[in-house]
């Protein structure tokens, strides 16, 4: 049997403390997966991998196909195959986000989610780019684009965090969204699903990738005192 392998490069932490430099490239993060997210260089908007292509949405609100050449200081992605799958309807997303991990009958190992299908309501936000000296992610998301759509037809791709990894990642669920015509897409704030499919595949180990050959990310002093209350306001 295949181990099934998150690989992500940079922390959250790292990009929270305002560490936004892209540190390597779609074009590698796609070697390592099929499905995931992340942002890009100065945390330009919103990234979402899905069957092996890489898509940004943008804070004017719009959605493009990735080149590959565009650099990244924070991605997830893993090859998506799942472990089960289950059918829902009239879910609003903390009930479902309860029911997945009722399913998964724990909250101490990583797994990927995937769920397609019809949604009444999806509330998401893009995280505008960002220019030299960065400020901390929290305070930017203070002004963060949001954007929402009714009755739209695509896809939530994501991970689940367990608590203990806070800082590495998200702890709990990080999900992004993008549409069936590939036009408008982001990071979840809130969602309610008509009808679809939940597909989850659970991690069974985790690689971590540093940005080695970045100095500043070597250097720099990062203060993690506030870290979890800011990860959970910008989420």
């Amino acid at each position: 049997m295949t181990e099934k392998i998150l690989y992500q490069h940079g922390t959250l932490g790292a990009l929270m403390a305002g560490l936004m430099d892209g540190t390597t490239s779609i074009a590698e993060i796609l070697k390592h997966g099929t499905l995931g997210l992340g942002t890009l260089h100065g945390l330009d908007g919103e990234v979402i991998f899905l069957d092996g292509k890489a898509y940004q949405g943008r804070s004017d609100g719009a959605l493009i196909h990735l080149s590959g050449e565009e650099s990244t200081p924070y991605a997830a992605i893993t090859p998506f195959s799942a472990d089960r799958s289950f059918s829902v309807q009239h879910l609003a997303s903390q009930t479902l986000k309860e029911e997945i991990l009722k399913e998964e009958g724990g909250k101490n190992l990583f797994f990927a989610v995937k769920i397609s299908g019809l949604f009444k309501n999806m509330h998401i936000r893009i995280m505008p780019k960002q220019e030299k000296p960065y400020r901390r992610l929290a305070k930017i998301s203070e002004s963060q684009p949001e954007f929402q759509q009714s009755d739209v037809q695509g896809t939530i791709v994501g991970f689940y965090t367990p608590e203990l990894f806070q800082g590495v990642a998200a702890a709990g669920f990080h999900l992004h969204f993008i549409d069936e015509e590939k036009t408008f897409g982001g990071h979840i704030l809130d969602f309610e699903i008509s009808e679809g499919t939940v597909e989850i595949s659970q991690m069974d180990a985790l690689i971590q990738h540093f940005p080695t050959n970045d100095p500043t990310f070597i250097q720099t002093e990062i203060d993690y005192a506030d870290l979890a209350a800011e990860i959970e306001q910008a989420e």
